[in-house]
């Protein structure tokens, strides 16, 4: 059982993951007419051990996503006190209460689906700034709801252009594109060519938009033929295996 392995044996199963991983991107860029090197493979690390992240680190990976606060502070804490620092992205809800507690290892929050958030964490960013701790604003996607279910999150369409507004104005976030989950039990494809299209207006207005987040481990083939920048990969990287107190 993978809890089982040793360091190199998990090691080599994680380059083995990644090498499927990879096959799987390159196909589904050579099917949609794309440059494997347009599409990221984030892995998703979320309770998954810091020594996964570190093996990962060896196997040339620089960034990874996690979904909660304490978790992913704690984890990056681990790799840093071994000299590796990898930029780390929020892939999970954020609660407005933990704006200046995410600055300290976030490098990107993926998942900015609300004023009040985005006010937040552009106040968290303000205050680190005044305060010498950190010295550019934070990059930030706008999460966008393809369902309407505000429980998995995600601006509806008919407030996502108050939310661009109050990010692009703040002078504290940079906007970087979108990110989104296909609904459950949807067809992505019909999922991510909304996203596409939501994406494709906001760059009209804003250039710099350019990521599209999108994809995970059951549905990247569709989420790259409808032009995801980025996909997030944990159960077919890192598999089943979770941490013991998460």
């Amino acid at each position: 059982m993978t809890g089982e392995l040793t360091g190199q044996q998990r090691r080599d199963e994680l380059a083995a993951a990644l090498v499927e991983i990879r096959e799987r991107i390159d196909a589904a860029c050579a099917k949609a007419g794309r440059d494997p090197g347009e599409v990221q493979l984030l892995p998703i690390t979320k309770n998954f051990p810091a020594s996964d992240a570190a093996l990962l680190a060896e196997l040339g990976l620089t960034e990874f996503g996690e979904s909660r606060e304490q978790e992913a502070a704690a984890k990056a804490a681990e790799l840093a006190a071994a000299g590796i620092h990898p930029r780390w992205h929020l892939i999970g809800r954020l609660q407005r209460n933990k704006s200046r507690a995410v600055l300290r290892w976030a490098g990107v929050v993926q998942t900015v689906d609300s004023v009040r958030l985005a006010e937040a964490l552009a106040n968290a960013v303000a205050k680190a700034r005044a305060e010498g701790e950190r010295e550019a604003p934070l990059d930030v996607l706008v999460q966008l709801s393809l369902d309407g279910d505000p429980h998995r999150g995600g601006v509806p369409q008919d407030q996502l252009a108050e939310l661009v507004a109050k990010i692009t104005r703040s002078g504290e976030l940079n906007l970087k594109g979108v990110m989104a989950v296909a609904p459950l039990g949807s067809n992505p494809h019909d999922a991510f060519g909304e996203l596409a299209e939501v994406s494709a207006r906001l760059r009209d207005e804003h250039p710099g938009a350019v990521v599209v987040s999108a994809g995970m481990s059951g549905d990247l083939e569709a989420a790259i033929d409808h032009g995801s920048t980025c996909v997030r990969v944990g159960t077919s990287l890192l598999g089943g295996r979770r941490l013991t107190s998460p």
